[in-house]
């Protein structure tokens, strides 16, 4: 949608008056209500001459968004903030994309296909819109198909995916990330992984520096028609890998791994090496409750088969709505295509969450077959896998499951998850192993 700007005469203010008037009655005790934003991105086409163009057009744009409006607000709702616009240094056309003020729209990563490591340049005050692009799944496809429409560049498909080069986007990020998917149905689950990690890797970067950037909200949350999007539910209801991922990387008390490696320095592996990689961790541990954290990180730098190499265990305490850093950890004899770091976060003695890492892309790493099950017992789903394994996804015929955690890394051994919905059914499971074997 572009932005629009409508004229500001008295006939057409007076109507909008009164359309502000109810809707701010309308929404003002709404629980969900933060703050009244006058729009969405307008100010920042306006600053570059964009669809606001006129001296006209631009005094109309003050008057509506940083006099009239906020006025109405002050009168009907004046307990909640008004911010003129998303994005918005403050107002007055001043830099909209200030990084250092105010909230920005980031879609270097996406638009602008720069790796996801590009997150880490910035130090953003807010990050109130930033997206990825995946599939939904399989079932959620095939109830707007027929078998032959099922390829990613077929009629249907594309008149399913309204922007015109996302879907060549979604390639392209496969082909930075991860080998090239075997059949339609793991190129389906490899766009939905991609989408995971690239709002992961952005999440969980600016979660680490609190106090400088306090938010982020990912375009969007779910669709209103079966599409290919940025989406985290599609239409049906049905979670992404991503709606999972959001689970984990917004938890109250999260812990993150901050990697140096081969994906970090060079994520071109044709590039001139000037300097060796340094393969090495930060952990960071988020703490956005009202109590002061006491936890403990357990690592463990594995071998592709889960064997131990080295382990450590860090005791970390972290105030309220803080962050806070370990000290680099260091592999000097890490192997770097056939190794990972494995890592858990325990509070009060309990595991409260678990991940691993890799210093390489996917695509380079060697997986080996981890020869996954998953087997229902009760109300829970017991999944075995004799290898690492990553992005482990657990589905069944009708695309009806949903579980308590899913689309999740795990080492070799056992993992039980809570069933919350579902048909116990046809289960299937899969891993990034299968996207090409």
């Amino acid at each position: 949608m572009k932005p629009a700007m409508n004229s500001v005469d008295e006939k057409s203010e007076q109507n909008m008056r009164e359309e502000f008037r109810d809707n701010i009655i309308r929404i003002r005790n709404h629980p969900s209500l933060a703050l009244w934003c006058g729009n969405n991105e307008i100010e920042e086409f306006a600053a570059k001459n964009q669809w606001v163009k006129t001296p006209k057009q631009h005094s109309e744009y003050i008057s509506l968004f940083e006099y009239i409006i906020p006025h109405m607000v002050r009168q009907y709702d004046p307990q909640t903030f008004y911010w003129p616009s998303s994005s918005s240094s403050g107002g007055g056309f001043d830099d909209p994309q200030d990084p250092s003020r105010g909230d920005v729209h980031y879609w270097d990563v996406w638009h602008g296909e720069k790796p996801f490591s590009d997150y880490r340049k910035y130090y953003f005050r807010y990050v109130s819109e930033f997206g990825f692009q995946a599939y939904p799944p399989l079932q959620t496809l095939q109830t707007v198909t027929l078998p032959e429409d099922l390829n990613a560049f077929s009629r249907i498909m594309e008149k399913h995916q309204r922007n015109a080069s996302a879907n060549g986007k979604i390639m392209k990020y496969i082909q930075q990330t991860f080998l090239y998917p075997k059949d339609f149905e793991s190129l389906v689950y490899t766009s939905q992984l991609l989408q995971a990690e690239a709002i992961r890797y952005g999440v969980e970067y600016w979660r680490s520096i609190r106090n400088c950037c306090m938010g982020t909200i990912i375009w969007s949350l779910n669709d209103c028609w079966p599409v290919i999007s940025w989406a985290s539910i599609d239409y049906y209801g049905r979670w992404k890998a991503l709606h999972y991922a959001a689970k984990r990387f917004f938890a109250p008390v999260l812990l993150n791994a901050l990697e140096t490696g081969e994906n970090t320095i060079y994520p071109d592996i044709n590039a001139e090496r000037i300097f060796p990689v340094k393969n090495s961790v930060v952990f960071n541990i988020t703490n956005d409750t009202r109590e002061e954290v006491n936890s403990e990180i357990i690592w463990s730098h594995r071998s592709n088969d889960s064997q131990i190499r080295h382990q450590g265990k860090i005791t970390v305490t972290v105030p309220p709505f803080t962050a806070k850093q370990t000290d680099e950890i260091l592999f000097p004899d890490f192997s770097t295509y056939d190794d990972y770091i494995s890592f858990s976060l325990f509070v009060e003695g309990k595991e409260i969450s678990h991940s691993s890492v890799l210093l390489s892309a996917p695509k380079h790493f060697h997986f080996l077959n981890p020869y996954l099950t998953v087997q229902a017992e009760g109300e829970e789903l017991i999944v075995r896998s004799e290898a690492y394994a990553k992005g482990v996804f657990i589905d069944n015929e009708k695309g009806d499951l949903k579980l308590e955690d899913n689309w999740f890394d795990m080492d070799a051994g056992e993992k039980r998850i809570k069933v919350l919905r579902g048909t116990l059914s046809n289960l299937n499971v899969r891993s990034v192993y299968n996207i090409a074997y």
